[in-house]
């Protein structure tokens, strides 16, 4: 061929469509890149045949144009074998191997195999490289001077995906801005938002700046925990408003929500007028934030409905209620028939005349657990006893470091007699198992009745020693008559204590 080039050369074109076709078929996703290396191929072929045309036409195989058109042509192929043998390599052979190169790295070669084409070019072509080299330096230096902020964004995005920092397909957060990230080019990294913006970033920004990749936690699946805010106002104990919600909430799957870790639902704070709750859930598909928080939404709501529990929201009430004698003693007089009806319960109080019973009554303290509160803890000193009226508490024994359940409370029971009685510190734990409702009452507030009619210390000793007796008979099979004797001792000890600890006469005669 006269442009310098022999008959090899439709051989190599025809070699090189059958290549492209092949991977046109196994490589669908760089199909753009193979009709643009067979594009390629083509201006090459036509510039060849023009650098013939001028030999034909009587020019000089030295002359300028000839020359020319030569190596552009053999440029413009080498460019195009490189592309085509680049989509083999990475996208057919490496894949079947099931390996993945970053995207910049392929192109970085790329590039690198373009330099090596046009160096070899060159050299065959009589140019002296290592002269265009060094007179090349300060426009090079100049150049590189220039495109700094390139190079830095060059270079960044060349370590993100070394480093595999930042991947194709993770959710970030930069700013303002959170998206997915789509393309990790030379220069910028592209981000996609839920918006359908998309967000260009200069990779050398990138690396500057704090970028929190969402969801990605080393050895656990992608996904992102969704807060979602509620209020309800005061008149709802939050365990009753958390139980609620986070019953509705794993019932059943929602779509979108991680099965592990649970949703679940906490207070986060207290306003004016009502606590601010948040239900807590992990996201699995983090494009789809706002349809998954309105589901999760609904089954707040819903539950709360079902609950007889409504939504509060902010607002100032001013209740103007006409004060009266009357109403005061209606109310007070409501409040003590409660708390009578809660002294009833306990056997220690029966000895009791109506009255000792309502200066008790007006002594009692309302004093609340939620669930999983220790309402006492064995080995502490603490000389209250407690009355449930509404709820349920276990009782707790640890004997040698064991730890053992042996009993439930409910409304009516009472404990803590002993504590007040004697002062002598708890012997068991009683934890509450739901919310519980209870009076409290003090050493102080019966030391004014025993002072006043002391006698009644005996039959409250004698109930004291009958419990405790028959929990130790339980426990050690006794028999009728070491019950008796037991009985006695228990008492006549019990008796004592009552006196010492509330410094009673000592002379009060004793009648067992």
């Amino acid at each position: 061929m006269s442009a310098g080039v022999n008959g090899s050369l439709y051989w190599l074109v025809l070699g090189f469509i059958a290549a492209a076709v092949v991977l046109f078929i196994l490589a669908p996703a760089d199909r753009r890149d193979i009709r643009a290396a067979v594009l390629l191929l083509g201006l090459s072929f036509a510039g060849l045949l023009a650098a013939s045309a001028i030999v034909y036409f009587g020019g000089s195989l030295e002359s300028f144009g000839f020359r020319f058109l030569r190596f552009v042509s053999l440029f413009i192929v080498s460019i195009a074998t490189i592309n085509l043998a680049s989509v083999l390599i990475f996208s057919v052979f490496m894949q079947s191997l099931r390996l993945t190169l970053p995207r910049i790295l392929r192109d970085l070669l790329v590039a690198l195999a373009y330099i090596v084409a046009i160096i070899t070019l060159l050299s065959h072509s009589g140019v002296d490289i290592a002269g265009v080299v060094a007179t090349s330096a300060v426009i090079t230096a100049v150049i590189g001077f220039s495109l700094q902020d390139t190079l830095g964004n060059v270079m960044g995005g060349l370590a993100l995906q070394m480093e595999r920092t930042i991947r194709v397909g993770d959710w970030l957060r930069i700013d303002q801005h959170e998206g997915r990230v789509q393309e990790i080019r030379w220069r910028q990294t592209s981000i996609e938002t839920r918006n359908w913006d998309t967000v260009v970033i200069p990779n050398g920004a990138l690396m500057k700046s704090q970028v929190v990749v969402l969801g990605r936690r080393a050895g656990q699946p992608r996904q992102h925990r969704q807060w979602v805010y509620f209020n309800v106002d005061y008149r709802y104990a939050p365990t009753q408003v958390i139980a609620v919600v986070e019953k509705a909430l794993r019932a059943e799957a929602i779509a979108n929500v991680a099965g592990e870790p649970l949703p679940h639902c906490l207070v986060t704070d207290f306003k004016d007028s009502y606590a601010t709750y948040a239900a807590r859930y992990w996201l699995t598909d983090l494009a789809l934030t706002d349809p998954t928080d309105s589901i999760v939404r609904g089954r707040i709501y819903s539950a709360l409905r079902r609950a007889d529990i409504p939504l509060s929201i902010p607002a100032q009430s001013v209740f103007v209620t006409e004060e009266s004698d009357s109403r005061r003693e209606r109310k007070t007089r409501e409040e003590i028939n409660r708390r009578l009806e809660a002294i009833d319960h306990v056997e220690l109080f029966h000895p009791l005349s109506d009255e000792e019973k309502r200066r008790l009554a007006a002594r009692l303290k309302s004093t609340p657990f939620v669930s999983g509160e220790a309402m006492t803890r064995q080995g502490d000193e603490a000389h209250w006893l407690y009355v449930i009226i509404e709820g349920e508490a276990e009782v707790h024994v640890t004997i040698e470091g064991k730890t053992e359940k042996v009993a439930m409370l409910g409304a009516g029971s009472y404990f803590g007699e002993m504590g007040m009685m004697t002062g002598e510190p708890r012997t068991a734990t009683v934890i509450a198992q739901t919310d519980v409702k209870c009076y409290r009452l003090d050493k102080e507030a019966f030391r004014d009745i025993l002072r006043d009619r002391p006698e009644c210390v005996e039959e409250i000793s004698h109930t004291l020693a009958k419990r405790r007796v028959e929990l130790e008979a339980i426990r050690g099979a006794l028999t009728e008559d070491l019950m008796q004797q037991r009985m006695q001792h228990t008492q006549h000890a019990l008796l004592q204590r009552i006196r010492d600890f509330f410094k009673l006469d000592a002379d009060q005669p004793v009648k067992i």
